[in-house]
């Protein structure tokens, strides 16, 4: 396999403010390792506040990691000027909300050639309109409507309009952290197979950031799945979907909402007690509170990613058994 053209080594990021100090801060993130490759769309899904969007703002350089590197094409992000310009250029950001990450004071046209002028991607004013109007039909917007502000666009269209800004620098990455979630669920489609779509004709890399699991099933070639600031699972969607070998994967899977379960032959995992918090997490492994597989291993060794068949699991108890179903059964 190639190298990747992005990759995040032993990620770490602690927040610390106020109160929050005093117990050493919220360990957003702590110890990720993620590979992303060309043309393909690495899908990382988790519950709320799992460090799912602060894992993504480091990936674009938003954010300074703690601990820990991310390189484009094996060049290091962070450097201490800040991450370099061409680098910037080559890796962009689909945001959440659609009516706050867009400048409701400047037109589409000013959006969207705004990367354009920051790069100096257009030689002059004509060229930009002409760019910023084939960018516009590119994610399905009319080029006619360029002149007009967010608040004339409804939510699908206004985050069309974001990922033609972020599409504009000719990027080999976008970062999407959780682009449908603010959508209503007939849009969500429409914008998900916009991002099939651009993949297949642009051959652009997607990190695709969600806590939906069938969005990110439907558009993910491999699937990482985080808890409490560490990546739990990761590997092939298919494998990961259809033969979890994680408890807490298993049970973020038995949660998501499927037609006629009964009949799957499917039953709900029911944990016990609330998430812990990522102020202070337990020692050992960070779900073993809620895990039904604990043992007194998990509360004193943390586990580190194995190989589980195709895939990879942080678990003393990591069901190899289901990694091993034949290929016909899964």
């Amino acid at each position: 396999m190639p190298d990747p053209v992005l990759r995040a080594t032993d990620l770490h990021k602690t927040y610390r403010s106020g109160l929050l100090s005093r117990g050493g801060g919220v360990r957003a993130v702590a110890g990720v390792d993620l590979e992303l490759h060309a043309g393909e769309t690495l899908g990382i899904v988790g519950e709320s506040g799992c460090g799912k969007s602060t894992l993504a703002r480091m990936l674009v350089g938003l954010e300074r990691p703690d601990q820990g590197e991310v390189t484009f094409q094996g060049k290091p992000f962070f450097t201490r000027a800040g991450v370099p310009r061409d680098i910037r250029r080559r890796v962009q950001m689909v945001f959440q909300d659609p009516l706050t990450s867009l400048n409701p004071r400047m037109t589409v046209h000013d959006i969207v050639a705004e990367p354009l002028r920051v790069h100096r991607l257009s030689p002059d004013a004509r060229a930009m309109r002409d760019r910023v109007g084939e960018l516009l039909s590119l994610v399905g917007l009319s080029p006619d409507r360029m002149n007009r502000f967010p608040h004339e666009f409804s939510g699908g269209q206004r985050q069309r309009i974001g990922i033609a800004r972020a599409l504009a620098t000719d990027p080999d990455v976008i970062v999407c952290d959780e682009p449908v979630s603010a959508l209503d669920m007939s849009v969500q489609a429409q914008v998900v197979n916009l991002f099939a779509e651009l993949q297949r004709t642009l051959g652009v890399a997607l990190v695709f950031i969600a806590h939906d699991l069938a969005v990110v099933r439907h558009v993910s070639h491999r699937v990482a799945v985080m808890y409490l600031g560490r990546v739990a699972e990761t590997g092939p969607a298919a494998e990961v979907y259809q033969a979890p070998a994680h408890p807490y994967t298993k049970a973020l899977l038995s949660a998501a909402p499927v037609p006629k379960p009964a009949l799957r032959g499917r039953s709900r995992i029911m944990l016990a007690g609330d998430p812990p918090s990522p102020v202070a997490p337990p020692p050992g492994c960070r779900f073993h509170t809620r895990c039904w597989k604990a043992a007194e291993r998990c509360s004193q060794e943390e586990p580190v990613l194995e190989a589980v068949g195709e895939h990879f699991a942080a678990c003393h108890f990591a069901d190899r058994a289901a990694a091993q179903l034949p290929s016909n059964d899964r």
